[in-house]
């Protein structure tokens, strides 16, 4: 039984504090948070700060805001303990790296909250095009938006540094960097505020990848859609499910269209495309529960992280700088 402490216990954090007290190789040590009103109905060992936790610790979650990441990851490799960090790693590259030396000289695991690459369709995707299904990628579109209710940025971190680019595309930019290839360089178009604040709401990003594919991203957090990788795939119980395709990937071969993992082939273009279901009915298994069980192998080293701190740096990286250029119109060019 592996000792896990979960540190913060927001949206995200309730979820990891499920997800351990559910699983047979886990005892949840306890939950770090210095509000005294969350999860304080005794079910839960309260800590009001890491260093209340006791040393019997084998691994910790930490699911507080974006900005204490690095300080509560340098903290825990101190204390010898392996780490899930959730997404993204840190608020900038400088505590990433930080981070990074921290788990080398402490010479613990590190893995980090893209749960998105647990899913059994994200898995099958990444082996579909690995495997030649669509031949050369060429092109990718994807589209995230929904309306966040207004209760969502108000009286917390969110006000201010609630930017969708952040809390979600991250999730996006990772996929791709994950099933398509490595980022070359990204062009962002600012949407206007609706909200009335200089929170980024929405925008859009054009995509170059080393390998010669192109890609863009539409997002907004103030337009209801059935679009976006929550509602598609159902995995989040505080967003409605559409199953609606959120995604379409063009190849050499075919193009796909995914969460829906429909495959469209053709060679003649005065005749109409034919559909094929590549979907595999396999493990349906909650991405936070594979998350969680890859988690503890990882600290056994019966496996490599799927996403360590290096690597999720990386996804830190491109996001900020989709960040930056939403936030100052650097690179934009106006015509007329």
């Amino acid at each position: 039984m592996k000792r896990i402490l979960v540190v913060g216990g927001g949206l995200i954090g309730a979820r990891h504090v499920d997800a351990v007290r559910a699983h047979p190789g886990c005892d949840l040590a306890g939950l770090v948070d210095p509000d005294p009103d969350c999860m304080n109905d005794g079910s839960v060992t309260r800590f009001m700060d890491m260093t209340d936790a006791p040393d019997d610790i084998d691994g910790a979650i930490i699911a507080t805001p974006t900005h204490l990441h690095s300080a509560h990851g340098i903290y825990a490799a101190s204390r010898g303990w392996h780490m899930l960090i959730e997404k993204p790693v840190a608020g900038d590259i400088a505590g990433a790296q930080a981070l990074k030396q921290a788990v080398v000289k402490a010479g613990v695991q590190s893995l980090v909250g893209h749960h998105r690459r647990y899913h059994r369709r994200v898995a099958r995707l990444k082996e579909l095009i690995a495997g030649g299904a669509l031949g050369e990628v060429v092109t990718v579109s994807l589209i995230w938006a929904m309306r966040k209710p207004d209760g969502y940025f108000q009286g917390n971190w969110r006000t201010a540094g609630g930017s969708p680019v952040m809390i979600n595309l991250v999730h996006d930019i990772d996929i791709l960097r994950h099933v398509i290839g490595e980022i070359d360089r990204c062009v962002t178009l600012p949407g206007r505020s609706l909200r009335g604040t200089d929170r980024i709401e929405s925008g859009a990003v054009a995509i170059a990848f080393e390998n010669g594919a192109t890609g863009t991203i539409s997002f907004a957090d103030t337009a209801p859609s059935p679009w976006g990788f929550e509602a598609g795939i159902g995995e989040n119980p505080n967003i409605g499910t559409t199953h609606q395709d959120m995604m379409w990937i063009t190849g050499t071969k075919g193009a796909l269209s995914f969460p829906s993992m429909t495959q469209w082939q053709g060679i003649d273009w005065s005749q109409p495309a034919t559909a094929r279901d590549l979907s595999d009915p396999g493990d349906e298994t909650v991405p936070l529960d594979r998350q969680l069980d890859h988690f503890l192998d990882v600290m056994d080293g019966r496996a490599v992280p799927l996403i360590d701190v290096a690597d999720a740096a990386r996804t830190l990286s491109v996001a900020l700088d989709i960040e930056a250029q939403l936030s100052t119109g650097s690179g934009e060019q106006r015509y007329g």
